[in-house]
């Protein structure tokens, strides 16, 4: 019997739903994206060990450093391509613009663009509280979070929520990594 593998390409004619939590089997407390079937397409480490700076980890299903953060102060962050390399290829820049006790705003600054730092690539706003998130891109949404209800459910739990991810030219690690200094990057 053959073993069917998903691709996820970083342009697909459809929304691409990602499964958030940190319940997936065989994950040890990590964070875990999976697709609809269940399989791990995203895993993050958390590193706090350094009092100085927080560290996020954004591996592959194989466990492959694909996208590494650090939180540069006052609520920056920044990304680079693979693992713990920070002087070389850097990918990103987060910079919080409003933090208030319901609503999170970032603007994220990609690096290489045309575009410069003068205006930011994506603008991230919503309610961390609420696992609730949307990455837009000019006027359009690039992606965007909620929580799992099921019928008849008063309170949804924070524990477990969905990711959509739009049709577009947006690679689904940098959103998945966005969505990691969003949620759990406070």
């Amino acid at each position: 019997m053959a073993t069917w593998t998903p691709v996820y390409p970083a342009a697909v004619p459809i929304p691409v739903d990602l499964f958030v939590s940190k319940k997936h089997p065989g994950l040890n407390g990590d964070l875990g994206f999976a697709d609809s079937l269940g399989n791990i397409v995203f895993k993050v480490n958390f590193d706090n060990s350094s009092k100085s700076s927080s560290k996020r980890v954004l591996l592959d299903a194989s466990g492959n450093s694909l996208i590494t953060v650090f939180r540069d102060g006052k609520g920056s962050w920044q990304g680079f391509k693979g693992g713990d390399n920070r002087e070389m290829d850097l990918i990103f820049r987060v910079k919080r613009t409003v933090k208030k006790l319901t609503r999170t705003e970032l603007e994220v600054f990609l690096v290489g663009e045309i575009s410069g730092e003068s205006m930011p690539d994506f603008k991230m706003k919503g309610f961390p509280f609420q696992r609730s998130c949307t990455i837009y891109r000019s006027d359009s949404i690039v992606a965007q979070t909620s929580l799992m209800y099921k019928l008849h459910q008063i309170y949804a739990g924070r524990s477990k929520f969905r990711l959509t991810i739009f049709p577009g030219s947006v690679d689904h690690s940098l959103i998945a990594s966005l969505i990691v200094i969003f949620l759990y990057g406070q």
